[in-house]
């Protein structure tokens, strides 16, 4: 399975700043160690032309060339830097190259991204472009070009905070379906209206977050009655574990892996291709969050793996992938 990384472009962060910026290296280290399975690619930057099909070219002119003013640098929790504008752009490349190895392949994966909170014009929330709004207009492109047909494109996102700058992005677009599971009472204390919106209390354990799932997934796929989206962008943040310091949650490792392990059996039951991304994660032990992580991508391993085998269960000639084929 392909993964891509971009943990190497870090920000110049202050001492004590709150993010946890180590989880991408730790990651990164650990699926190397423990995953042999995920062939590794750094991420290419995405482009100017790929990030305006998502954002506004004002905005990505003053995030690349530093006018960002001092109110907006605090909105999106940076300071503004050359490494923030690479660090962005690679963070995007890594979805975009996450989604095209999954249409060719069935799962990919980039070990950062689900950059949420990112509007059209503006970025919040750790978020200066939005990865998977970027990717998803750009598959829809590119499949558009090759096939002339339309790509419908769904949006399962799962991390703890609503996914307000997708759900604004794609607000008037019936192509994209979106889908945010989140705790009610966190950040952005001001949503905006995704296709499908799942509040959950304060304290939500695992029995009653896999309720909940169970139904979003079934209101997923009744809208999706006559045509079923044809790729999946899936935020599978870790911040909803019981051991997080922003989540107010309290799911268990093991509810974590088994929201994973519905959302791509759910996926692939359908056909319908998966590119991840890790979203949030915030553990009071930052290990916490690097085990959930790296948790979800054994889960998407696996389901990659009978993605081949059935791939080869129904044409025999089918080899599986030894090095990464040009998607373009």
């Amino acid at each position: 399975m392909l993964a891509y990384h971009s943990d190497r472009f870090a920000l110049p962060l202050a001492p004590g700043h709150r993010f946890p910026l180590d989880k991408y290296r730790l990651l990164h280290e650990a699926v190397r160690r423990d995953l042999p399975g995920l062939r590794l690619r750094e991420a290419e930057a995405a482009t100017d032309g790929e990030l305006a099909l998502a954002h506004a070219p004002g905005y990505i002119g003053d995030v690349a060339e530093g006018r960002l003013d001092a109110a907006r640098q605090r909105e999106i929790g940076f300071d503004w830097s050359p490494q923030l504008v690479e660090r962005s752009r690679r963070s995007v490349g890594a979805t975009i190259a996450a989604a095209r190895a999954a249409l060719a392949e069935g799962v990919a994966a980039n070990l950062a991204g689900g950059t949420h909170h990112a509007q059209a014009d503006r970025g919040s929330g750790y978020c200066v472009f939005n990865d998977a709004a970027v990717a998803a207009r750009l598959m829809q492109a590119e499949w558009h070009r090759r096939r002339r047909a339309l790509l419908r494109v769904a949006l399962i996102d799962l991390d703890v905070h609503q996914g307000n700058g997708s759900a604004a992005i794609f607000r008037d677009d019936p192509t994209v379906f979106t889908l945010s599971m989140h705790g009610e009472r966190n950040f952005p204390f001001r949503k905006e209206a995704s296709d499908l919106d799942v509040a959950l209390p304060d304290g939500c354990g695992d029995a009653e977050y896999l309720a909940a799932l169970d139904a979003a997934l079934a209101a997923l796929w009744q809208h999706h009655a006559q045509a079923l989206p044809g790729l999946i962008f899936y935020l599978a943040g870790a911040d909803p574990h019981e051991g997080d310091r922003l989540g107010r949650l309290k799911l268990s490792a093991a509810g974590l892996a088994e929201r994973d392990r519905r959302v791509l059996a759910a996926a692939r039951e359908r056909a319908i291709p998966v590119a991840l991304a890790m979203a949030g994660g915030y553990g009071h032990v930052i290990a916490d969050t690097v085990a959930v992580q790296l948790g979800t991508l054994a889960a998407a391993y696996q389901s990659w793996r009978k993605w081949q085998h059935n791939r080869r269960a129904m044409d025999p000639r089918v080899e599986s992938p030894a090095a990464e084929p040009d998607f373009r």
